[in-house]
């Protein structure tokens, strides 16, 4: 029903249901072809699923804490637990080529235990694709120093539900922490002049201008990482664009250093 509202069961704040339908055309197309089996982590209603079933996944899971938004996603996925992602990481029992974890590890008490769990369900040669709210973004420093206000809203950047933030190095270290190596770190796109912004300061401007970032990463084969170091069903990985190997060249134009800028502070 429009209008209609769900409340977050992390934190009981009502949100409008359109709050569990964002459909995330600007990370599935990114992904590696082929899809394998895909564990969606907080897929909320299911239109990533949408994007997902065209690809020809062999098998799509989700976990979603929210049961409407879940019942919803049933529609689409293959299965889907009901409940806080920490809980429900520990009862799987099976394998996968693809996780995701599309703007859910900020709504988490421990996503360092899930992106754990994760790399213990991923098979060796994997993928691991996040996207986080940017800590160090310009506009939260502005309203901590400036303000002297976190500033927390309904939704978006600062939204109410957020536990935990994340700057680039942090995600990536959360990250690499739990058995994966990181292949790509991007943004969406950015404006023409923030574009220029980032040509002239080697990039290091992106690090404040991103209100979000995107990590692609590889389940590695150790087996002392956590993992099965099982051999993946789902390589030679491919873009969705076909390219073998790499990312496209649209990616490359959006993918930032790996190593985190040095960055003199006043």
């Amino acid at each position: 029903m429009a209008g209609a509202e769900m409340a977050d069961p992390g934190t009981g704040l009502a949100k409008p249901d359109r709050y569990y339908g964002t459909l995330r055309t600007d990370m599935v197309p990114e992904l590696p072809d082929p899809l394998g089996r895909v564990l969606d982590i907080g897929c909320a209603s299911g239109l990533t699923g949408t994007l997902l079933r065209p690809r020809n996944p062999t098998r799509l899971v989700g976990i979603e804490i929210n049961a409407d938004a879940a019942a919803a996603a049933r529609q689409i996925y293959d299965e889907v637990l009901v409940g806080p992602a920490e809980e429900m990481m520990g009862s799987l029992h099976e394998n996968f080529d693809t996780v995701l974890c599309y703007d859910v590890l900020e709504h988490m008490v421990d996503p360092w235990a899930v992106l754990a769990q994760a790399a213990r369900v991923c098979v060796a040669g994997g993928r691991l694709h996040v996207s986080v709210p940017n800590a160090r973004h310009v506009s939260l420093m502005l309203d901590v120093m400036l303000r002297g206000t976190f500033n927390y809203q309904e939704h978006g950047h600062r939204d109410n539900t957020h536990l935990r933030w994340f700057t680039p190095r942090d995600l990536e270290t959360a990250i690499e922490g739990a058995g994966f190596e990181v292949r790509t770190r991007s943004h969406p796109p950015f404006s023409w002049p923030r574009r220029l912004l980032g040509r002239l300061t080697g990039a290091r401007s992106d690090e404040f201008l991103a209100g979000q970032w995107q990590v692609l990463a590889v389940r590695t084969g150790d087996p002392q990482a956590g993992g099965p170091g099982l051999t993946s069903t789902a390589v030679p990985p491919q873009s969705a664009s076909g390219t073998t190997g790499a990312p496209d060249s649209d990616r490359n134009s959006r993918t930032a250093f790996l190593a985190p800028p040095k960055i003199a502070l006043l």
